[in-house]
């Protein structure tokens, strides 16, 4: 068993792991936080995205003992209390979700998209990041039109500040 030690949502956390734990089980099932899903185990879908210092990751490609020393956002790290974060909310809003499933993997990785960009998205550019991202209820018009929103609201707000 290795000590794993992570910054995850703000708050240091560690725990003893096998060397072959994914990130994925050691967020899920070492610190109970299961808003990040399992889905394909193969990098394919995307319901596992977490940010690790700052950037997108799936984190069922990433042992927990390469990410010590990181700092892991999940998606229950993104919203305020009970304010969403603006791509929940954007989502929400937008219809951007069914079953739900890929739901967290797909706002994380617009989280990170939008901040990449800086607020300044088109449909193509969505539609071409999501390519990693799989969604089996939706022909992902939603999801964009709500990635698309939420990056006009963050973009107009941080060009207020």
């Amino acid at each position: 068993m290795t000590k794993v030690t992570l910054t995850v949502n703000g708050r240091k956390v560690s725990g003893e792991c096998e060397d072959r734990t994914l990130l994925v089980n050691f967020i899920r099932e070492n610190l109970g936080l299961t808003g990040t899903h399992v889905g394909c185990d193969t990098t394919q879908c995307g319901a596992c995205v977490v940010h690790m210092d700052g950037r997108s990751v799936k984190s069922c490609t990433i042992l927990a003992v390469q990410a010590s020393g990181s700092d892991i956002t999940t998606i229950e790290g993104i919203s305020s209390g009970d304010t969403l974060h603006p791509v929940q909310a954007a989502f929400k809003e937008n219809h951007g979700l069914q079953c739900g499933f890929c739901t967290p993997g797909m706002v994380m990785t617009a989280v990170d998209m939008i901040r990449r960009h800086g607020g300044q998205l088109d449909e193509q550019t969505v539609r071409s990041e999501l390519e990693g991202n799989i969604c089996r209820c939706t022909g992902y018009h939603n999801i964009v039109k709500s990635i698309l929103s939420a990056a006009d609201e963050m973009g107009a707000k941080q060009a207020a500040e």
